[in-house]
């Protein structure tokens, strides 16, 4: 256990080294991209109610970690299979996840300054009055988990310019078809069955949850789901990287 954090502490600062020069920039750009969806969609509704502002302000944070395991990640790796430092890392003699969650970790510190600004600014604009309770530091942490788990094995299965477009069609995917910033009972049908197997809405639910917003599922069911895509897919990265050595 000693080893496996002494290895993670070493891999996050090797991270914070690597990109210091870029790490305002990152934050800016997370922070643009927080406020561009809870204002820029909210340009698409006229007369925007109070229920359809909660879920825009409350589906920033969630499309924002989604996107972050989704594309940032797999893009991380595959420009890191590019340029060698892929099977650089591999060669270490750490725990084979370590730089997974070393990578997770550089990057939810990078966008929470976004993040909480953009809540604080919805907040203030549409009057929702959010309250931040204990759960939203282990939510987020799960769900950043959870799509980063997914978006590192796809990265390491696909090579990098198939890597790419796919995490870039799930992301659009996730971005107009996912009851993130809009209820499930939108949806057709098909879909709406469709989201009850995977762990999108249960998600932003539990985002909700955290902030003190209404939820429409059930929160035991929503931690049940998302739990098991993050097992899933924190098995499938393992399998994947132990193959890779």
């Amino acid at each position: 256990m000693r080893r496996a954090w002494d290895s993670y502490r070493l891999l996050v600062q090797w991270q914070f080294l690597r990109l210091r020069n870029v790490l305002v920039l990152i934050a800016l750009i997370q922070l643009a991209l927080a406020l561009g969806i809870v204002y820029g969609l909210s340009l698409l509704v006229p007369h925007l109610d109070h229920t359809s502002a909660l879920f825009l302000a409350t589906g920033a944070p969630t499309l924002s970690l989604l996107l972050l395991g989704l594309t940032v990640v797999p893009q991380e790796v595959s420009q890191a299979k590019l340029d060698g430092r892929f099977e650089y890392l591999s060669t270490f003699p750490v725990p084979r996840l370590t730089s997974l969650a070393a990578d997770v970790s550089f990057w939810l510190v990078a966008q929470i300054p976004g993040t909480a600004l953009a809540l604080l600014v919805a907040d203030l604009r549409f009057g929702l009055h959010l309250r931040a309770g204990w759960a939203v530091l282990p939510v987020f942490l799960l769900i950043a988990l959870s799509s980063s788990a997914v978006g590192y094995c796809l990265a390491v299965l696909l090579r990098p310019q198939t890597a790419q477009p796919v995490t870039q069609f799930v992301a659009l995917g996730i971005l107009l078809f996912s009851p993130v910033n809009y209820p499930l009972e939108r949806l057709p049908p098909v879909v709406r069955d469709v989201h009850r197997v995977l762990p999108v809405a249960y998600m932003a639910d539990l985002v909700r949850w955290s902030l003190g917003a209404p939820h429409h599922l059930s929160l035991s069911a929503a931690f049940m789901v998302v739990a098991c895509w993050c097992g899933a897919g924190l098995a499938a990265s393992y399998r994947v990287a132990v193959r890779q050595r």
